[in-house]
């Protein structure tokens, strides 16, 4: 089925997910800083938005097959597309290395995916998803890079403006891009400026801007878990694009003290991928704006180095 990201998309989109996923709760952070707490998702990240939306959208034009869905991914995408596959009834089938942390099988068997371990490296893992979606006729998902999975993750903005009357800048971390080219795009209809927050060492985007097309780097960061991404999504880059996106770097150092601040001051935990927003604002020159979001997006960590050091 051929789709586009586009702000209609996310309307769309927002139809979709009404009722299914959890409407972003948006608190008081500082003066003139509130955060989306998006990691109070289901599955504990923004992905179940994307995951839903894709899921769905098939189902009404009818393109959504017996044998179900698939992804290689041991990560939040995986996750989520396990628990979209269950609310709609579908098998879900998902892909990854031998290696993979038995925390993170476990839970995805929690959410009745079949789990298939191949090989020693995530690129084995991904070769043999795509054969089975070939041989198999199952629906082939992506952790990011598709319009319906940008556009579900695009539904964030537009609640976060809900409840946020005159939000001028939204501030989101960035890894393959469908969270950030989602809520760009929504963004861009209202007249939000975004601030695209990257490690200095996981720069997809920030490198692609600058190539003037989707380019591959190197990924070495704290956060590579979650925004580790080689590539930026082309969505992504187009939405980069536009003159009210401004593309910023953090160092590791700030991330980890902008987890650890987010854990002292309020109690909450997140993954060092959802710290990097959090990072840019702290280490931003000047402020960003009057009325600033900042996305705090997945919670699927280890919260045991939080802990403060024995004294």
């Amino acid at each position: 089925m051929e789709q586009q990201l586009d702000h209609a998309a996310v309307r769309a989109a927002a139809d979709r997910i009404a009722g299914a996923v959890r409407p972003a709760a948006v608190v008081p952070a500082s003066e003139g800083v509130w955060y989306a707490l998006e990691y109070l998702q289901h599955t504990g990240s923004f992905k179940a938005r994307g995951a839903h939306n894709f899921l769905a959208a098939h189902r009404d034009a009818g393109s959504l097959p017996d044998a179900g869905v698939t992804i290689a991914s041991g990560g939040n995408a995986g996750l989520a597309c396990a628990w979209a596959a269950r609310a709609q009834s579908v098998p879900a089938t998902v892909f990854l290395p031998v290696n993979a942390p038995r925390v993170k099988v476990e839970r995805l068997r929690g959410y009745g995916a079949d789990v298939r371990l191949v090989g020693e490296r995530y690129a084995e893992a991904l070769a043999a998803c795509r054969e089975f979606a070939a041989t198999g006729g199952a629906l082939s998902s992506h952790a990011y890079d598709h319009p319906l999975i940008a556009a579900g993750a695009g539904t964030l903005l537009e609640e976060i403006r809900a409840a946020l009357p005159g939000l001028d800048t939204v501030v989101v971390a960035v890894g393959g891009g469908g969270l950030f080219a989602g809520v760009a795009t929504a963004a861009r209809e209202h007249g939000v400026r975004v601030v695209a927050a990257e490690p200095e060492h996981c720069r997809a985007l920030n490198a692609a801007l600058e190539a003037g097309r989707p380019v591959d780097v190197t990924v070495d960061s704290v956060a590579a878990d979650s925004l580790g991404a080689t590539r930026v999504s082309a969505d992504a880059l187009a939405a980069a694009q536009h003159k009210d996106v401004h593309s910023v770097l953090v160092p590791d150092t700030a991330i980890t003290a902008a987890r650890r601040a987010l854990w002292q001051e309020h109690r909450i935990v997140v993954e060092a991928g959802a710290a990097t927003a959090l990072a840019a604002l702290r280490t931003a020159p000047e402020p960003l704006g009057e009325r600033v979001a900042v996305v705090l997006c997945g919670a699927n960590t280890d919260p045991a180095d939080l802990a403060a050091p024995a004294s």
